[in-house]
């Protein structure tokens, strides 16, 4: 059984597929308590729920096929890899948002693995598995960071560079209201880095705090 937060249909507002419609998945319970978090609603458990009855409630959706299971923190809950497992066998096309503080290298090989790497600015900038590094397939999977401030971006900088990670797919977001996008696209230009910034188009589109969206 999973702890469900909740689930339903918008379009996905974040990472390489933004704009796409998506069936989101978030389940319950995080181990951080990022400073700047935006869900932390997240330990809300509004049901229990089989992987049977989860793969009932997202087929109302049916024909969107795009499926991301987040949170909080998904995989702290030990059915989440099967639950995988088995929207991939399903035929759904699965996004997998994790906070890296936990392994990927039992995942299923095709999820596509959307993994944050923690800046100073969260509180918990330690916190990142390094050995997941090994296991991000950079012909899919995706490395995020949130920042704040210019701190969180020669953080960001230096741990790309340090583990030399340029061919992999790099997000790099704003946290929301406290550092303007134009400012980030600033640093990135002037570094001339190849990463991809990214805007939360959801709190653009609807009221920042609205849930369900």
């Amino acid at each position: 059984m999973l702890k469900v937060c909740e689930i339903f249909l918008s379009i996905q507002g974040e990472s390489s597929y933004a704009g796409l419609p998506c069936i989101f998945v978030r389940l319950s319970g995080c181990n951080l308590h990022c400073d700047w978090c935006d869900t932390r609603y997240h330990q809300e458990i509004q049901s229990e729920m089989s992987i049977p009855e989860i793969i009932e409630a997202i087929a109302e959706y049916k024909p969107v096929d795009l499926v991301e299971i987040t949170g909080g923190e998904p995989l702290l809950q030990k059915d989440t890899p099967a639950l995988l497992e088995t929207l991939e066998r399903t035929g759904y096309r699965v996004l997998l948002e994790t906070n890296g503080t936990l392994p990927i290298s039992e995942l299923p090989p095709h999820v596509i693995n959307i993994v944050d790497v923690k800046c100073p600015s969260s509180g918990h900038k330690d916190s990142f598995l390094r050995e997941n590094i090994i296991y991000l397939d950079p012909g899919k999977d995706e490395l995020k960071f949130v920042i704040a401030d210019k701190e969180d971006y020669n953080f960001a900088r230096e741990f790309i560079m340090y583990n030399n990670l340029w061919s992999y797919k790099i997000l790099f977001s704003t946290v929301f209201e406290r550092l303007e996008p134009k400012e980030l696209v600033k640093w990135v230009i002037e570094d001339r880095l190849d990463v991809r910034i990214q805007l939360q188009l959801h709190k653009y589109i609807w009221e920042p705090q609205k849930r369900g969206v």
